[in-house]
């Protein structure tokens, strides 16, 4: 089995698809496909299930993806250590992030970063702080911007303090609370919430908040997106909680200062493991030692 063989592999599975394997792979069909066969009589079982309808992984298929992945990523690797020490980084970056990142403005620095290091393919996730920290600790992103409430810390990974900031109370603009100068968790309480899933570190800010305030409130709607958060405050089926320094970034909406509101800390975190020359230079940009304990 080669590398080539492994590319087509974990094109196909990404895609679901022979046709689009291929144009990713800017091969035709029929060589793909010939590839693939190929690698599954040498390994003497199917890798792929296909029908008129759908191409899916076989469980042998599903057991032989992860090793495929990590044998690609270590070849990438050793690319990139090679053109490191010629001088030259290249490879890839793979960078989490909240969808309320503050700290970094981030379109800038990797205008920043690409200007400086154009060989460099950048690929940018959002998730939950909790999905992003997972995927920095297997190898999945090299590094991830996350908020957390005060007290918590990322575990398993090196992590760097970026920030510290509070959340506000955003409302539609006909909403009775609008021209409010301030309110305090209790009165807020009073009022239908807008938030992230339970469980997540994005919920738990303003959860423990009101737990110390002592008052319980009604979350009736529950999103991943901000934008689409927004949307539902618009319409006047809620009110949310958002990061102070991120507000900006929503407008359309009456933001109300809230007088004991929920704190929330940003962090960088990236691998434990020695990071590649390219997470190394964009740690270095960001002005962190890579090699840094946590």
């Amino acid at each position: 089995m080669d590398l080539q063989q492994m590319r087509y592999v974990v094109a196909v599975a990404e895609t679901a698809s022979f046709t689009r394997a291929a144009e990713r792979c800017l091969v035709v069909q029929s060589a793909l496909s010939h590839q693939i066969a190929r690698l599954e009589r040498e390994l003497g079982a199917r890798l792929f299930e296909r029908t008129s309808r759908r191409v899916r992984l076989t469980p042998a298929g599903e057991a032989f993806l992860p090793a495929a992945r990590q044998a690609l990523d270590a070849a990438d690797r050793a690319r990139a250590e090679v053109a490191a020490a010629a001088g030259e980084i290249r490879g890839r970056l793979a960078i989490g992030i909240i969808p309320t990142v503050t700290a970094v403005d981030l379109p800038r620095t990797l205008k920043d970063f690409h200007s400086a290091h154009p060989r460099v393919r950048v690929s940018l996730r959002t998730g939950t702080s909790e999905e992003l920290t997972s995927r920095v600790r297997q190898g999945d992103l090299d590094v991830a911007f996350l908020g957390l409430p005060p007290g918590t810390r990322p575990t398993g990974v090196r992590a760097r303090e970026l920030a510290r900031g509070e959340l506000v109370a955003v409302l539609a603009t006909d909403h009775p609370l609008a021209a409010a100068g301030g309110v305090d968790l209790r009165r807020l309480a009073e009022e239908t919430f807008v938030d992230f899933p339970a469980g997540t570190a994005g919920r738990a800010q303003s959860d423990e908040a009101f737990q110390a305030a002592g008052v319980r409130r009604e979350v009736a709607f529950e999103a991943t997106a901000v934008d689409f958060m927004a949307r539902l405050v618009r319409e006047g089926l809620g009110i949310a909680m958002l990061p102070a320094a991120f507000v900006r970034e929503v407008p359309g909406l009456a933001v109300l200062r809230v007088r004991d509101a929920p704190g929330r800390v940003e962090y960088l975190v990236w691998s434990p493991a020695r990071p590649g020359p390219a997470a190394a230079a964009f740690l270095t940009a960001l002005g962190f030692a890579p090699d840094a304990g946590p």
